[in-house]
């Protein structure tokens, strides 16, 4: 649906919004992004998360490069309350692609470094050291080393996966238990305040959510397809004392048996998400960042955005962003101690922060997250905070070339706002695609 986002005034949006079935959840009481949330472990200072984004600009040890270091300072200074650090792999094996952040023995002394000086630029700036939250990952199919987990009709279709192709065995599932614990510790020696078990955007543990053609003890039941997730929290919690967040695929958006939290049509069933996020809250789960489905195969859904290049959305992105902002009070209502990250702010542009000061005094959330918004705005809690406004022209405009950067595995941050850095990556990649 080729939409632009177009709107003069809040007034103008939320009208449109209206004919369209949607009631934002909207205020202009900022004051709410100021209230402090104590987790025990640690007060953190206000209520935004600057969400996971990878940059592809670690060095080739895996230990952040110049460019990493670059964007973390300038999130430090923005003065998010969260810093949730991008995709760190568990270990070489799990590494997505070259430029991929690795916490490993080799690398902890470099993220012990990198930690610090998030926390260095923060309270000179900001008067506070912001929750800082590593995520651990394992790409599965969508890393270098391609780990599938059963045949998925569409992602084999796009990716040319053959039927022949080897599944990941049971026991190599069974090593990750320990890799994951590895990473934690190493998180905790690195002064990461929590770690991210990653269960999002079809990577493995996600996939493995939606391994209902499996065989064997992690594929068919609910109980197999969570039973890793669940394993690996059990495990940190016990051996490690470092707070736990997930950031989960409420649904994966593709058809059943293919997806997670998924009709036959590829609607959400809530069913299977609903119980797993209650197991999580038990299992003592801090914080779950809520998000869906896979910008390998639906970006739209997950990052929401204009008509821009070769993919048109097939919807009005209000509609997509709504999704997710309801997805996220989904999970609100579900859980009672376990705290929630929305998603879905960043198409809104000037605009968000009335839809997240809604989503926050409706108590649809605790926490509001933004993704693409960092690499274009990372000083956009400062803004909001001290100037009650966001710049229009300072916002991210979801032209989605921070993605395209990112799936060509180039270095990838704003190529509009951020263009003396960006701009000549991406020619140099548009170039190439010529020659």
């Amino acid at each position: 649906m080729k939409k632009r986002f177009k709107y003069r005034t809040l007034e103008e949006m939320r009208w449109e919004a209206i004919t369209l079935g949607i009631d934002l959840p909207l205020s202009g009481d900022f004051d709410v992004f100021r209230d402090l949330v104590d987790l025990g472990s640690k007060t953190i200072p206000n209520r935004f998360v600057d969400q996971p984004m990878e940059g592809n600009d670690a060095q080739l040890d895996g230990t952040p490069g110049p460019l990493t270091l670059r964007r973390y300072r300038k999130l430090a200074e923005g003065g998010a309350g969260v810093i949730w650090v991008e995709a760190i792999a568990v270990s070489r094996e799990a590494r997505g692609n070259d430029r991929q952040l690795m916490l490993t023995e080799e690398t902890v002394n470099s993220f012990r470094s990198f930690v610090a000086e998030i926390k260095s630029v923060s309270l000179k700036t900001k008067n506070f050291e912001p929750y800082i939250v590593a995520q651990l990952t394992h790409p599965g199919r969508f890393g270098k080393n391609r780990k599938i987990l059963f045949h998925d009709k569409f992602l084999d279709e796009k990716y040319g996966i053959t039927e022949d192709f080897p599944l990941m065995s049971d026991e190599e599932l069974d090593s990750l238990k320990e890799q994951y614990l590895r990473a934690a510790k190493f998180a905790k020696t690195a002064g990461f305040d929590a770690v991210d078990i990653k269960a999002c955007h079809r990577y493995l543990l996600s996939e493995l959510l939606a391994a209902h053609t499996r065989e064997g003890k992690y594929g068919g039941s609910y109980e197999n397809r969570t039973k890793l997730l669940k394993d690996i929290v059990r495990l940190v919690r016990k051996e490690v004392e470092i707070d736990i967040t997930v950031r989960l695929n409420l649904s994966d958006f593709i058809p059943y048996p293919y997806g997670w939290g998924s009709t036959e049509e590829g609607t959400l069933d809530f069913t299977e998400p609903g119980r797993l996020l209650k197991e999580l809250e038990e299992l003592g789960v801090k914080i779950i960042n809520v998000t869906a489905s896979t910008p390998y195969l639906k970006p739209h859904i997950n990052r929401p955005y204009d008509e821009m290049g070769k993919y048109n959305p097939p919807e009005h992105p209000i509609v997509g962003a709504m999704r997710l902002l309801n997805l996220a009070k989904l999970a609100k209502e579900t859980l009672s101690k376990t705290l929630v990250v929305a998603s879905g702010f960043t198409w809104f542009r000037q605009f968000a922060p009335y839809v997240a000061a809604g989503m926050l005094k409706n108590g649809w959330c605790d926490f509001v997250g933004f993704g693409r918004m960092t690499f274009a705005y990372p000083d956009y809690p400062k803004d909001i905070l001290t100037k009650g406004e966001l710049d229009p022209k300072k916002v991210c405009i979801t032209c989605n070339k921070c993605a395209e950067l990112k799936a060509a595995g180039e270095s990838c941050g704003c190529v509009v706002r951020d263009g003396e850095v960006y701009l000549p990556i991406y020619r140099k990649m548009e170039e190439s695609k010529k020659s």
